[in-house]
């Protein structure tokens, strides 16, 4: 399967990608910024 970078990770759009990716067998790495 593929190595799959994203970006904006935390919550909504690229949260759920990341999760159906990784159902997928998918090999996901995550990018996120701290909100504070």
């Amino acid at each position: 399967m593929a190595r799959i970078f994203i970006t904006g990770s935390t919550d909504g759009l690229g949260r759920a990608a990341a999760r159906t990716l990784l159902d997928s067998g998918h090999e996901v790495v995550l990018h996120a910024r701290n909100a504070a």
